[in-house]
């Protein structure tokens, strides 16, 4: 099995994984992880693969509806940083003082630590979904951007861009029809390479009490919850949402890296 196969059979074994858990959070219905304190506190067994918790809930359904709602706002998150990065990538293509402007924010956004920016504009922003979403889309697009700058200045100086510019064409179409379809590849795979730092950070601020609300089903509240009962012996609720979350987060990461192999033009076609 040569390497294109072996990568093409990985991301789909990731996306079909992914698709799983996405689409069981979705039929899982509120009813499913309701209060029953005649089962609280149980460890895991046949009939409760990851145990119940202090108010007789299944941790397997939880954590199955909390990966989702991190999923969909990591999705969201990925998704708002990805199109910020493209919006400033162009925009330092324009001239020589954006490109200043965009390289300055840039540094600005990296010199400050994440989990700190984060939190704050989370906070400011009220908490909630729409903090976090926020929070975490207006930090997560300067690597992004400072990769597709680069590339923007590679292509800016091709020779059939300067073509285009004597033929007086405007840097509206030139952006269009010669930076974008070049960007598109890196595009979607810094989307999904994006996504876990997403999902990870929206489980850390939720953890700390800065992210989603605590009726929301989030891998966060769940982890937060639970370090209170483990001192008495409850491992199961933080260790089971914990390992699901790092297995999803790495199956992001595995599909990225995957995708970007396969476009590569020096290991894509390489058997």
């Amino acid at each position: 099995m040569n390497l294109r196969i072996r990568t093409v059979f990985s991301i789909l074994i990731s996306f079909m994984l992914l698709l799983i858990v996405i689409v069981v959070g979705l039929l899982l219905g509120e009813d499913s992880f309701a209060i029953n304190m005649e089962r609280k506190n149980q460890a895991p067994s046949y009939d409760h693969l990851f145990g119940t918790d202090w108010l007789g809930r299944d941790m397997l359904v939880r954590t199955i509806k909390g990966l989702t709602l991190s999923i969909g706002v990591g999705l969201l998150a990925a998704f708002s940083s990805t199109l910020i990065a493209l919006f400033l990538s162009l925009l330092a293509s324009w001239n020589n003082l954006c490109d200043r402007i965009v390289t300055w924010l840039i540094d600005l956004f990296l010199s400050v630590p994440h989990i700190v920016i984060l939190i704050l504009i989370s906070f400011s922003l009220g908490g909630g979904l729409r903090g976090v979403i926020m929070g975490l889309a207006l930090t997560h697009w300067p690597h992004l951007t400072r990769v597709l700058r680069a590339e923007m200045l590679q292509v800016r100086s091709m020779e059939y861009v300067g073509v285009s510019q004597r033929l007086g064409k405007s840097r509206l179409w030139i952006a269009r029809h010669h930076y974008a379809p070049h960007l598109l590849p890196q595009l979607f795979i810094g989307f999904l390479l994006l996504f876990p730092h997403a999902i990870l950070h929206e489980a850390a601020i939720t953890f700390l009490g800065f992210g989603l609300p605590a009726e929301q089903p989030a891998i966060g509240i769940i982890l937060s919850e639970s370090m209170r009962y483990l001192s008495i012996g409850m491992w199961w609720l933080a260790f089971f949402p914990g390992l699901c979350l790092l297995m999803v987060v790495g199956l992001f990461d595995m599909l990225g890296k995957n995708l970007r192999l396969l476009v590569d033009p020096f290991h894509g076609q390489k058997s």
